[in-house]
This record gives C-alpha cells, structure tokens and sequence, in this order.
C-alpha cells in the first residue's frame, strides 16, 4: 500500500478509495478560491501526521458531480467520512490544530455507538 500525503479524487477512483479505507477525509476546494488556496498548505501539513488515513482533494471544478453528490454550497468543505458513514463537516478555513482534533475524534469514535444512533434516528423519522 503506496502512502501518500494528499490524493485527488475522482469519479474513476472515488468508490474504491471510499471502499477500501476506513477513515477518508475529503477537501473540496477550487483553484480560483482564495480561502481553498490558505487551507491547501495546512491540509497537507496534517495530512502527512496521519499516514494511515487518506486525505482526498476534489476539485469542485472538474468533479461537479462529487461536490453535487456531497451538495456542497461553499468551498472550502471538509467532508469526514469513517466506515462510509460522514462524521463531520466543516466549511472555511481550518487551523491544524483544528483538524487535528477532528482526525483525533474520528479515529477514537466507538462505531457501534455511532451505527446504534443512526438507526435509532431513522426508526425515529419511519414512526413520523
């Protein structure tokens, strides 16, 4: 398995990657956006702290349909997604520090508990 810093995602290599990760974190940015362009550095600063968890780049641009498919209104957003279940969102410019903390929080998350709460919710919106 190549380890990487950042990876940019596409829809030829975004199932996969979704597939066969536990943990992916995905910024969705586009080169003309100054706030994209302050975050790209602190991304890939943090990215390289974790080599065990991918952190995908998806140009809004060129991947319409993955930022349609995520619906995201600004950039840059922060999608993290644990067991193909997204845990947290953010949009704007995070520190490192920040990010950090959500990776932390992701990889420490007890699944059954987060499984066990999805489910109470959609039992919950079937009873409506």
């Amino acid at each position: 398995k190549v380890l990487m810093a950042t990876i940019d995602l596409d829809d030829t290599n975004f199932r996969e990657t979704l597939d066969s990760n536990e943990i992916i974190i995905l910024d969705f940015w586009a080169s003309w956006c100054g706030p994209c362009r302050t975050f790209a550095p602190i991304y890939e600063e943090v990215s390289e702290k974790y080599p065990d968890i991918v952190f995908g780049k998806i140009d809004t641009e060129s991947q319409a349909e993955l930022a349609q498919y995520f619906q995201i209104r600004s950039i840059p957003t922060l999608v993290i997604i644990r067991d193909q279940i997204e845990i947290d969102r953010a949009s704007g410019v995070m520190s490192a520090e920040d990010l950090s903390r959500a990776v932390e929080f992701t990889k420490n998350l007890d699944m059954k508990e987060v499984e066990a709460q999805l489910a109470e919710e959609e039992q919950q919106s079937a009873d409506e």
